[in-house]
């Protein structure tokens, strides 16, 4: 009998965490559409870019060997005078779409693996690092390889 009642418990806490996981990684998921995917890449709101991206955040990358850093107030600095420039939405051949390939979750911590694709060309895999604060999960940081 308590070797029963231990395996239910032990069954119940194992699908009240798997459940738990895909709570977080559907959370991170939109953050990355809405901030990144919607609003960096296809000329979104620039309140959404914001409330998905932590102040600190900083896009790493690699010029001639060196690393280099972009952090989010300069990337929306970037963003908005290319969207002043030309207002008018991206055309269906222009969106770019997100193909999610990992997203794994410790804690507060995550990382997201994701591909994004214009009109069936790949064109970027990204490596997005997560942290979960008090009003959710914010995008810390970004590495990258341009295919």
């Amino acid at each position: 009998m308590k070797k029963t009642i231990t395996l239910a418990l032990l069954i119940i806490l194992i699908i009240t965490s798997v459940n738990a996981q895909d709570v977080e990684k559907e959370s991170i998921k939109k953050v990355i559409q809405s901030a990144y995917v919607d609003g960096l890449q296809n000329k979104g709101n620039v309140e959404d870019i914001q409330d998905g991206f932590h102040p600190g955040f900083n896009l790493l990358g690699v010029n001639q060997d060196m690393l280099t850093k972009f952090p989010i107030y300069s990337w929306i600095e970037s963003f908005e005078k290319r969207k002043a420039k030309d207002p008018t939405p991206p055309t269906e051949e222009q969106i770019i779409t997100c193909d999610y390939l990992l997203i794994d979750v410790t804690g507060n911590a995550a990382m997201a693996k994701i591909q994004l694709n214009r009109n069936g060309e790949l064109l970027f895999t990204d490596y997005l690092q997560l942290y979960k604060f008090e009003e959710g999960w914010k995008i810390v940081s970004k590495i990258y390889y341009r295919h």
